[in-house]
């Protein structure tokens, strides 16, 4: 990000000077401000970051995840994919490495999971790409709310050769 340096992060201080480090002591300044009390209602909250986070973006790459341990939210600047696995649950075959995964014998019948990542980490599955200022919130792993129809015009992020995770397992 170019210009980060004079976002305002009140008493919040970050441990070294990286610029993602500077933008969440800035978030937490804003949530801080406009909940001086803590959130009521998540979602709301999230909503409020979201708006945040497109002020962010406009200072460059801010691709993030924000969680509560109850809510995950999702934000994207250019590379961001998710999936969301539930019984019953199958194998997956890892990208990077010759791995298949029994999700069956790791989880239970009752068990909800969405992954999310800069690049899809399975072959075999299908993961959702998000779109440059696209959010996601998921609430005890269930995609609950996602803006993803406001940007129907908005193309997806070009991919960046030799900067992405590979599409195929390394040999």
């Amino acid at each position: 990000m170019t210009g980060y340096q004079t976002l305002v992060t009140g008493r919040h201080r970050p441990v070294g000077e990286t610029d993602s480090e500077l933008a969440f002591c800035w978030l937490l300044n804003q949530m801080e401000l406009r909940y001086p009390e803590g959130p009521q209602d998540w979602p709301e909250m999230l909503r409020y970051v979201a708006q945040c986070c497109d002020e962010l973006r406009a200072l460059g790459v801010f691709n993030m995840l924000l969680s509560n341990g109850e809510y995950v939210m999702a934000y994207c600047t250019n590379h961001l994919y998710w999936i969301t696995r539930r019984a019953p649950f199958g194998r997956a075959a890892l990208l990077d490495e010759d791995v298949e995964i029994n999700f069956q014998e790791e989880t239970t019948p009752n068990d909800v999971v969405s992954v999310i990542a800069t690049q899809p980490l399975t072959g075999n599955e299908t993961w959702q790409r998000m779109k440059p200022g696209q959010f996601a919130f998921f609430h005890f792993g269930e995609r609950i709310e996602d803006n993803v129809h406001v940007l129907m015009e908005v193309d997806f992020a070009p991919n960046r050769p030799g900067c992405q995770a590979p599409s195929q397992p390394l040999d």
